[in-house]
């Protein structure tokens, strides 16, 4: 399965980036590179794909590899899905 159309929606509605969005590619940068993207976005964003996907995010399981690009984040999406 490859989520990041999905994750890519989910980013745009967590921070509230309207059209400005939409261009975010796989190797989009996401840390740093989202003023809005601080602690409580990125709890925000987790509860959103946990709920989205139905699957359970461990608190050791976020890092900033995993938040590095929109395609990092959509693999570790994809496998938490399988």
């Amino acid at each position: 399965m490859n989520s990041i159309e999905t994750v890519k929606q989910i980013i745009i509605e967590i921070l509230k980036l309207g059209s400005s969005g939409q261009t975010m590619k796989a190797e989009s940068h996401l840390l740093g590179a989202y003023a809005e993207l601080d602690s409580m976005a990125v709890i925000s964003l987790v509860k959103k794909l946990e709920d989205h996907f139905g699957f359970e995010v461990e608190d050791d399981e976020i890092n900033g590899q995993v938040f590095e690009t929109l395609g990092t984040l959509s693999a570790f999406v994809d496998s938490k899905l399988n």
